[in-house]
């Protein structure tokens, strides 16, 4: 008797147990959701590019990365960040005419729409330098994902020489936001914005969720005085120009 009746719970139990591997093998599927379904609060955490599109933005980072290699080799260090087809130089160039001529290069990659080039002249930032930066673009990360009305997932974030820039797809106000939030973390220099700005319904489409209604983020305190920001976004591609701080954009004909 008593070995039939460990047979009875067993069974019950290893039901459960495959259950219970089948339901968490699921939520690997299922999109992230922040906030509480049943109060209408919920958001869905995404991109706001398409698939194809992040992939055509992966492939302009590797092949302009690649092309500065071919053309200036350890000369000067330029990194490529590509959103939607806008592409930001940052790093350092050796001189006036590598810079130039990486703005041309750049051009030449397939999907590139527009260049953004802010790339120093006459220096190479040293590892420090770069582990400092990589330190800073952590931290404004954290604080947009905290941050209330913030599209975190859609907003790309690099670092270079103290300057936060940030590309994405957002609303007139996220990128109020958005620009604060980064603004207000400790080590920023300078906040450049080159998002591409999209109307409120815009993002509600691309988001499949109602923009603007994320309760369970807050806008964190500034540790310091809110560094100053830059706007070199629109939908007319075009941005400040002028100055060793200016942001050049060079629409792609």
């Amino acid at each position: 008797m008593t070995t039939i009746r460990r047979k009875s719970y067993v069974r019950p139990l290893a039901l459960a147990l495959m259950l219970a591997a089948g339901a968490a093998s699921l939520t690997a599927c299922v999109p992230l959701v922040v906030g509480g379904a049943a109060a209408g609060s919920a958001v869905v955490i995404t991109d706001r590019r398409s698939s194809g599109t992040q992939l055509d933005d992966q492939n302009i980072e590797f092949k302009v990365q690649s092309l500065m290699r071919q053309n200036f080799g350890d000369t000067s260090r330029i990194n490529a960040t590509a959103y939607n087809g806008r592409l930001l130089l940052s790093g350092d160039a050796a001189n006036e005419s590598v810079k130039a001529k990486a703005t041309d290069v750049a051009r030449g990659v397939q999907n590139v729409k527009v260049v953004y080039n802010q790339l120093n002249v006459g220096f190479t930032r040293d590892f420090s330098g770069r582990t400092s930066d990589t330190w800073i673009t952590s931290k404004v990360k954290s604080a947009l994902l905290n941050t209330k009305f913030v599209p975190s997932a859609t907003i790309v974030t690099t670092t270079d020489a103290n300057v936060v820039y940030l590309l994405g797809k957002v609303t007139e106000k996220e990128s109020q936001y958005a620009g604060n939030a980064a603004a207000g973390v400790s080590g920023v220099k300078r906040v450049v914005k080159l998002f591409e700005i999209i109307t409120r319904d815009e993002a509600v489409a691309l988001s499949g969720s109602e923009a603007g209604d994320d309760k369970n983020k807050s806008e964190p305190k500034a540790e310091q005085t809110p560094a100053p920001i830059e706007n070199g976004s629109g939908n007319n591609l075009t941005a400040p120009t002028g100055g060793s701080g200016g942001v050049e954009a060079m629409p792609i004909r």
